[in-house]
């Protein structure tokens, strides 16, 4: 009976990740759109854009707070349909203020929605004793290919975005909510373990977590790569490397399509050799990507380059929330899992604000060629933290442990 609890809660929050992943495609896809729906001004919608990563960093912190209270499972339970609704709401209104008030709705939510999905990630894996984390995030992958889709036959047909995003919305806000039944969330703990120096671990400041700091960075260099890529690679073919516009749109598909492939077949990856060895392959193909689209001397060559980035990326981000969680709670158990997970992801809205005006400063100021050779280096940074990822005292790579069924009930 456990074991199908697991079985169907990891079922069900495979479809939370694929449905937020279409979500935010259908989101970032058709930011022009939305542009032209609202009027908005090019002076006026970098502030507008900012404004979503800054409140969902907001929610995620909120998050870690509401799981104190009620289970991870119930946050994403009902933040899921909110997102959906707020998506469906940036589509349909006309004046300003609804454009303002839709997307802070979309970017709290989501924040929220983050953070809760990889702490039941996190502690489902946990309960199977071995590496499962990387499927979610290649379901999220999936769904970000299906919405990106959706989005391009959207702009070919010339679609409004309430005819776009109405009938996705009717489909999948349901099918989450009933997908969500089927959550294989753990108990709330009676007591929360003390960590040392007397403070509860569900209430720690800052000294019990402070193990988390390399992650943070991993996370923040990771999200500075996969922004570059989401902001840049269309213009770069276009500016630097001369390709047609169509071809200019292949680079992010391919980044996305290899997400999806390195993110299916990694947990067999973990599993055989271990988180650690696994980050420091994805770190080395990543750079190689960038290197390769620093110095490629036409668009196939580029696209190449990005090609490399998808494989490379694809398993830094799940393994590093795998390891915060399994970090806290080796140290102070679940709840200081469920903290470290939403104080993490905060960290992913910081590379996401900070990779495209950095890479696009340094593209003005030096070249667009050298601005590649940044992230570069700030993700080969991960070989020197890459030690975070491994086990301390606990093991998901070998599939050496017992499953844990009474951490999730």
């Amino acid at each position: 009976m456990a074991d199908a609890r697991l079985r169907h809660g990891r079922l069900a929050l495979s479809v939370g990740f694929g449905v937020q992943g279409a979500v935010f495609a259908l989101l970032v896809t058709r930011i022009p759109a939305i542009q032209d729906r609202y009027g908005i001004s090019d002076g006026l919608l970098p502030a507008f854009l900012a404004a979503v990563p800054v409140l969902a960093g907001a929610g995620s912190l909120g998050t870690e707070r509401l799981v104190a209270k009620v289970r991870p499972g119930l946050v994403l339970r009902w933040t899921q349909p909110l997102v959906c609704l707020a998506l469906l709401a940036a589509g349909s209104g006309h004046a300003l203020w609804q454009a303002a008030a839709s997307l802070a709705v979309f970017g709290v939510t989501v924040g929220a929605l983050d953070a809760s999905m990889n702490m039941l990630g996190v502690s489902l894996q946990r309960a199977y004793a071995r590496s499962i984390m990387l499927g979610f995030h290649a379901s999220y992958s999936l769904g970000g290919i299906i919405g990106a889709s959706l989005a391009w036959a959207g702009a070919h047909w010339e679609l409004s975005l309430p005819a776009l995003y109405g009938p996705l919305v009717a489909l999948v806000a349901p099918a989450a909510l009933i997908a969500s039944r089927w959550y294989a969330d753990r108990p709330r703990p009676a007591g929360a373990p003390t960590p040392p120096g007397g403070a509860p671990a569900g209430n720690a400041a800052g000294p019990g977590l402070t193990f988390l700091l390399p992650l943070c960075l991993v996370m923040t260099f990771a999200y500075i790569g996969d922004s570059t890529v989401a902001n840049w690679s269309a213009k770069y073919l276009q500016d630097v490397l001369h390709s047609s516009d169509q071809l200019s749109t292949v680079p992010y598909n391919a980044y996305m399509v290899m997400t999806l492939l390195g993110r299916t077949v990694g947990d067999l990856g973990v599993r055989r050799l271990g988180p650690v060895l696994v980050v420091r392959a994805g770190t080395v193909v990543a750079a190689c990507g960038f290197a390769v689209v620093a110095v490629a001397p036409g668009a196939w060559v580029g696209t190449a380059g990005f090609t490399l980035l998808g494989l490379g990326l694809s398993v830094i981000v799940p393994q590093t929330f795998a390891a915060a969680g399994r970090r806290a709670f080796e140290r102070y158990g679940a709840g200081a899992s469920d903290m470290a997970v939403a104080r993490l992801n905060v960290f992913n809205y910081v590379g996401f604000l900070v990779g495209s005006p950095l890479v696009g400063a340094l593209g003005e100021a030096w070249s667009p060629r050298g601005a590649m050779a940044v992230p570069m280096i700030l993700v080969l940074a991960t070989l020197w933290y890459a030690p975070s990822f491994g086990p301390g005292g606990a093991s998901y790579g070998g599939g050496h442990e017992r499953p844990r069924t009474a951490d999730v009930g």
